[in-house]
């Protein structure tokens, strides 16, 4: 991504938030994100690193959750992940730990072996992750297998 879409991302999330006054989310929330950075553990020049992620998720009180993202796979395909999934939230500080699972559509013809299990098109994946959020402004890690990290920044409302 440039750094102007990416400043542009940044000041937008940053005039929500003191719009909102920076109130969080009283029990259940929707949680919108973007892709700001990826790095695949071993590089190669056939990899995309501008993810393009558009996601949105519902996290309820308890923690559990369900979303869908559509993203630019690590080889520039549009794909598709539906999931449920589970956050923990730290007692004391805005921190948390995420884990969903789901499937995963879109890699496809000469790539579509470069993610397990991918027989019909449709792949089942897991994605742990880490994050913490300032107010209604968050910010997550993820880990994407064995391919890549990424870190995401997103709104909480």
């Amino acid at each position: 991504m440039s750094r102007q879409f990416l400043l542009a991302i940044a000041l937008l999330l940053w005039s929500t938030a003191a719009s909102a006054g920076q109130s969080e989310p009283q029990g259940d929330y929707w949680y919108i994100q973007t892709s700001a950075y990826t790095r695949h553990w071993s590089p190669d020049p056939e990899h995309n690193n501008q993810q393009r992620l558009i996601g949105i998720e519902r996290v309820y009180s308890d923690g559990l959750l369900w979303g869908g993202a559509t993203f630019k796979n690590s080889f520039n395909q549009r794909s598709y992940y539906g999931y449920v999934g589970k956050v923990w939230e730290h007692e004391r500080f805005p921190l948390h730990a995420k884990l969903s699972a789901g499937l995963i559509h879109g890699y496809k013809g000469e790539y579509k072996d470069k993610i397990p299990l991918n027989h019909l098109g449709v792949a089942p994946v897991i994605i742990p992750g880490i994050g913490a959020h300032w107010g209604p402004v968050a910010a997550e890690f993820v880990v994407l297998g064995a391919a890549a990290g990424m870190v995401n920044v997103g709104l909480r409302f």
